[in-house]
């Protein structure tokens, strides 16, 4: 009897023992769960801001050097126009005088190589922005880490057409985390080899990723940004347009020259 009363009495205490050891065991495995989601957090928002921020100093020695070896001529400005079918075509050449003359040319640069620095984004309305934020060629994810990205199929800036730029919202520096600040009529700088290009805020909008058409040839010169939608989240695309109203080329582009 009493080894019965012995057996019972150490599988009561053993039970709690066992149960107290789950509990501590799941505690612990959620405390390391949450550190490590707690780092990832801290090193896409606060690590690789850190060496992007490094990253555009040697990036604006690089552009500057750009700048000075860059191709740049005189082309002949052939304006895109809308067909009868709506499409976007070449037009014959602008010739300048009533009855013809020599044709209009715009100022034109050799493309960049893709990765390298080539221009600088300013926005005035938006801290960050203020004094400028490196942009260059391409818009793969190892472009996009160390600076704002052109599209490579888009027209340079300052080129008639649409160029398209796009940037983070909230990890590598996150140039374009307050971009939906942005209104109609807020200026957006872009500084190429050729002279900077001021560009007006026509509308901003929300698209799905997949909503390709943003890229599209527009007539004129236009500037589209794009970056992603909610912060913290890449479900949509935030959309700015904005129209080219000063620059080298904007008196040819616009009509006004």
């Amino acid at each position: 009897m009493q080894d019965a009363a012995a057996a019972q009495q150490t599988q009561a205490v053993a039970e709690p023992n066992l149960a107290l050891r789950i509990i501590r065991a799941t505690g612990w495995t959620l405390i390391w769960l949450g550190s490590l989601t707690l780092g990832f957090v801290a090193h896409q928002l606060w690590v690789t801001s850190y060496f992007t921020d490094r990253a555009q100093d040697t990036l604006a020695t690089e552009r500057i050097e750009y700048y000075e070896t860059a191709e740049v001529e005189r082309v002949e400005y052939v304006p895109l126009v809308e067909d009868d079918e709506g499409n976007l075509v070449r037009s014959s050449p602008a010739l300048s005088g009533a009855l013809g003359g020599d044709p209009m040319t715009i100022l034109a640069e050799s493309p960049p190589p893709v990765g390298e620095p080539f221009a600088l984004i300013r926005i005035p309305k938006i801290e960050r922005l203020v004094e400028g934020w490196n942009v260059v060629e391409g818009v793969k994810l190892t472009h996009l880490r160390n600076g704002a990205g052109h599209m490579p199929t888009t027209p340079l800036p300052g080129q008639p057409g649409n160029s398209v730029i796009s940037g983070h919202r909230t990890t590598y520096g996150a140039p374009f985390h307050d971009l939906d600040v942005l209104e109609p009529g807020d200026l957006i700088e872009v500084e190429t080899a050729i002279g900077v290009h001021v560009y007006e805020v026509e509308e901003s909008f929300i698209v799905k990723p997949t909503e390709l058409w943003v890229t599209d040839p527009r007539e004129g010169a236009w500037l589209t940004l794009t970056t992603c939608h909610p912060k913290f989240s890449a479900r949509e695309r935030l959309i700015v347009v904005a129209s080219l109203i000063a620059g080298p080329n904007a008196g040819v582009i616009l009509g006004t020259q």
